[in-house]
């Protein structure tokens, strides 16, 4: 019997939130849905982070995600973009949290590696790569790139599921031997 996994992944922004809904059948991927949450109409930064909880437990309560994955901030030199960044991040898991769904993070660069084999990849190469991989008509791929980082996350995820917690990245084969002393004889 097969078992089926619903992956959320999101894609967090103060000014916009991409999100993405993946199913997993055997294996097998299939979009669900992909969007954005627009708070660009929102002045006061504190309405913002009550939208974005808000709109993750809608989309929670409405596709019952198994696992949630999301991008981690990376640093810039703006600290208080980075700081925004962060509690958009945080408001989006306590969402999840709120509802027992587990939840990953993965740095920008982890999920473009995971997508196209590229860390410096642009959000325009990410979409064009998911587009191929879950086939999704052209007429369905939306003009927010943000939403196709959210389903990156969510890809990013299912590539990840059954493997050990991370993949190991290692720095040549004494580094290789090192880590897997439990194997070597």
């Amino acid at each position: 019997m097969a078992t089926e996994t619903i992956i959320l992944g999101i894609d967090p922004g103060t000014t916009v939130m991409g999100y993405g809904v993946l199913k997993v059948v055997s294996n097998k991927t299939e979009l669900i849905t992909m969007g954005i949450l627009d708070l660009k109409k929102y002045a006061n930064h504190y309405l913002k982070i009550g939208r974005i909880f808000e709109r993750t437990l809608a989309i929670i309560d409405e596709y019952h995600p198994d696992c949630m994955a999301i991008e981690a901030p990376f640093f810039g030199k703006n600290v208080q973009s980075m700081l925004k960044l962060g509690r958009a991040q945080g408001v989006a898991m306590a969402a999840a949290l709120h509802r027992d769904i587990p939840i990953t993070e993965y740095a920008p660069l982890k999920i473009k590696m995971a997508i196209t084999g590229n860390g410096a990849a642009s959000k325009n190469q990410v979409a064009d790569m998911l587009q191929r991989f879950l086939k999704i008509p052209a007429e369905n791929m939306l003009p927010q790139l943000d939403a196709t980082d959210g389903l990156a996350a969510a890809y990013c995820h299912y590539l990840q599921m059954g493997r050990p917690e991370t993949t190991q990245a290692y720095r040549g084969w004494k580094d290789f031997v090192a880590k897997n002393q439990d194997k070597v004889k």
